[in-house]
């Protein structure tokens, strides 16, 4: 799940999980991937994420609690995200610790635990919506990246030891009453759309594992190819839904204020250019373009949950709150975040 764009300095993993991250925790973890003590820290909205040194080569060190994803999950994605590796798709790799582990794992002092995981970090730069990058040339090399994960995930057929990672429903941010008990008509409305999406037709061709979360905040790019990253909302869900998800956040990030009209001006420039790039390496999925307002609709629930789950009333800024009526008004008229013609 992307962080809300709006949040950007202080503490965001919740209270309970940043009592027991100590410094002894984290140097354990240092200790065990041979990582130097000097750290820069890129994130802690969902993980803890640092940057840090391996000898002298550049890292990603992620640590993850229990309560967020447990031991098998993570290294169900681990695996995934290998096999993508080796088959040239570009995306980090996962390194072992000097145990020779993919995931090594402490205890917290609750009973609880910290798992980490180590991964190469990948080439290029970040693209920032409003930057003159975030172009045609991108949108196609956006496509070309989703194709061809999409064709090699076809061929993945994880090893019986190896736990699987979960399905779409299983996503504890549709359980949307736990975060918004008493809104009546946004429990109503999940509840319907998850229904009709499960009426689905699910083929080889149309539905696997994907990453579900390639917004332009989890990938770099070099000027020719989009190398994604931050694989940790990967699920078993249609091709379809990563086709939504990068328009959805370039829509809502970029078009926020924009008018319909321009909203469904660049949603169809975008779609022509990334639609050409997918296609290079993967065949569209059948009625893709008329599920995607199915799965906008869908973000739309997981990110008003999130933000419910994750930022209580009095940390919320104008932004959040802006955001935060914006989905429920969208939500409660089953209106997709734009409209494709």
């Amino acid at each position: 799940m992307r962080k809300p764009f709006m949040i950007e300095e202080g503490d965001h993993m919740e209270k309970s999980v940043e009592i027991l991250f100590t410094e002894d925790v984290l140097n354990y973890f240092l200790e065990s991937f041979d990582l130097q003590t000097e750290l820069k820290k890129l994130g802690d909205f969902e993980n803890y994420v640092f940057e840090a040194y391996r000898g002298n080569t550049l890292v990603i060190l992620r640590i993850t609690h229990s309560s967020h994803r447990d031991k098998d999950q993570i290294l169900a994605e681990l695996v995934w995200m290998n096999y993508l590796h080796n088959q040239n798709v570009k995306c980090p790799e996962a390194f072992k610790s000097s145990k020779n582990e993919l995931i090594e794992a402490l205890q917290a002092s609750d009973g609880s635990f910290f798992y980490a995981s180590l991964f190469s970090k990948v080439p290029g730069n970040p693209v920032k919506i409003k930057s003159p990058e975030f172009n045609d040339q991108l949108f196609h090399a956006w496509g070309k990246a989703i194709g061809q994960m999409h064709a090699v995930t076809k061929e993945y057929q994880p090893s019986k030891e190896i736990k699987l990672r979960p399905s779409w429903e299983d996503e504890e941010l549709l359980d949307i009453e736990t975060y918004v008990p008493n809104e009546k008509e946004i429990i109503k409305n999940t509840k319907l759309l998850i229904n009709e999406l499960q009426s689905l037709l699910i083929t080889k061709d149309n539905f696997g594992l994907i990453h579900s979360d390639i917004h332009s905040g989890n990938f770099f790019y070099d000027g020719e190819c989009v190398h994604v990253f931050d694989f940790d909302d990967c699920s078993y869900h249609w091709f379809a839904s990563d086709i939504a998800i990068p328009l959805y956040y370039s829509v809502l990030y970029g078009y926020q204020s924009a008018s319909e009209m321009e909203r469904e001006q660049f949603a169809i420039n975008f779609l022509s250019h990334f639609t050409k790039g997918y296609e290079e390496y993967h065949s569209l999925p059948k009625d893709w373009k008329q599920q995607l307002p199915l799965f906008f609709m869908l973000r739309d629930i997981t990110l008003y949950s999130v933000l419910h789950k994750k930022i209580s009333p009095e940390e919320r800024n104008d932004g959040i709150n802006q955001m935060i009526e914006g989905l429920k008004s969208r939500i409660i008229k089953k209106e997709p975040i734009v409209k494709l013609g």
